[in-house]
């Protein structure tokens, strides 16, 4: 098949279902990186995503005995919003698998597109877990099985983000940086650009804890990952599709991993001082400039914003996770004399002006003189950290340093 006659087909067919999402130029990106910073905002899709795309170019291409029939899907929430709202379009009915670590805003938003269309099933911890069940129930009832990435008409469908980036403007792109999770938005929208625009290079960004597309690639062939950090549940799946992977290592100029905690602090001062609410895979591909500033300075560069069906109830961990990322949030374990006054001396001889303690808890008393004490400290400047295991040493407060020890960190401060 022609995949980019496929993608120019998938247009004519979502004409009047999903929007012409916008490109813009956002000013505070573009003077900070001497660049042309260009956003395409699939955030303001109607189910907040891109996902709609590729969802609905595949449902509404399936027979009319596939339709009566019903369908069944996989997802950590963004296609399965696309999938619902399909299902609600096409008068579909839909049995949608969601892992049960999925934000409760997304299972929430997922019902309220499918209606009574939709029912839902939470089962295991990823997205693996529910693709593996999903599949399952799909082949025991005959039912058809939308793929949220390794289907030739949902990367069609996601290719459209393509085409329309290209009409928007006139001007050359030199960069697209693009988020990868199963790989399908990557497949469809580096196929165009392959055909329309063969000298833009084609950026993929994966998170660091879900490199599934970058490991697949660099060993010659789709490669399931042992473990993933689930954080950027949009993107962190523990392999990409078979499909998605053979075009990606064609098209794709390079792929960058970004930590989780660069992904928390772009989603935070996306919201400070963009009023954008965005997810942690919406994030990536902005968060990953950084890591290409030198090369972007005065070039045009367009950045896929591909979600923002983020839960507030994650604001709390999202900040931790930039603050530990930026230097700016230390745990340690301290041994604490049994004295009164102890605690007074801690802070007036260990810590600066501008420190603050913001966890203090005892975590065992091992004898009459010393107990341990799990202390957080949050700081102002991230160089302020060295005076304070400095003072410690000085003042004979025997310390751990926890953010170097990380199954010692989720132990006692995650759980």
């Amino acid at each position: 098949m022609n995949l980019f006659n496929e993608i120019v087909q998938a247009k004519n067919q979502l004409d009047g279902v999903v929007q012409n999402t916008p490109l813009i130029e956002n000013r505070n990106l573009s003077d900070e990186f001497d660049a042309t910073i260009l956003l395409k905002r699939e955030d303001l899709q109607v189910v907040r995503s891109y996902k709609i795309r590729g969802a609905y170019n595949k449902m509404s291409s399936l027979a009319d005995t596939e339709k009566s029939q019903g369908i069944v899907c996989a997802s950590a929430g963004n296609h399965a919003q696309g999938v619902a709202y399909s299902c609600n379009l096409l008068q579909i009915h839909g049995v949608i698998y969601m892992p049960k670590t999925t934000p409760k805003q997304k299972i929430k938003q997922v019902q309220l597109f499918g209606k009574s269309f939709v029912e839902i099933v939470l089962v295991g911890d990823t997205f693996d877990d529910a693709y593996a069940s999903a599949v399952e129930f799909a082949t025991e009832n005959y039912m058809k099985f939308i793929h949220p990435f390794d289907d030739y008409k949902v990367i069609a469908g996601q290719g459209t983000v393509g085409l329309e980036i290209l009409s928007a403007t006139n001007q050359p792109i030199d960069y697209v940086f693009v988020p990868i999770g199963g790989g399908g938005l990557a497949a469809g929208l580096s196929t165009v650009f392959r055909e329309l625009s063969p000298k833009t290079k084609i950026i993929g960004v994966e998170p660091l804890g879900a490199p599934s597309m970058k490991t697949a690639i660099e060993n010659g062939g789709n490669t399931p990952l042992e473990t993933i950090d689930k954080f950027v549940d949009g993107a962190a799946v523990k392999q990409v599709g078979d499909l998605t992977f053979e075009i990606c290592k064609e098209n794709l100029d390079d792929i960058i991993l970004v930590p989780e905690g660069k992904v928390c602090t772009t989603i935070l001062r996306l919201y400070n001082e963009e009023a954008m609410v965005v997810e942690p895979a919406g994030a990536l591909t902005i968060a990953a400039l950084d890591f290409y500033k030198e090369r972007i300075k005065g070039k045009n560069v367009v950045c896929i914003v591909s979600g923002s069906n983020n839960d507030i109830e994650r604001t709390a961990e999202i900040k931790e996770r930039s603050l530990l990322y930026e230097g700016l949030m230390h745990y340690f374990m301290i041994q604490f004399p049994q004295r009164p006054g102890a605690l007074k001396e801690f802070v007036n001889t260990i810590l600066g002006d501008d420190d603050d303690i913001t966890y203090f808890q005892f975590a065992k008393k091992t004898s009459r003189e010393v107990g341990s004490v799990i202390v957080g400290l949050e700081l102002k400047n991230r160089n302020d950290i060295e005076p304070i295991k400095a003072n410690m040493k000085q003042h004979g407060f025997d310390y751990r340093y926890l953010n170097e020890k990380e199954d010692l960190y989720s132990q006692l401060i995650n759980n």
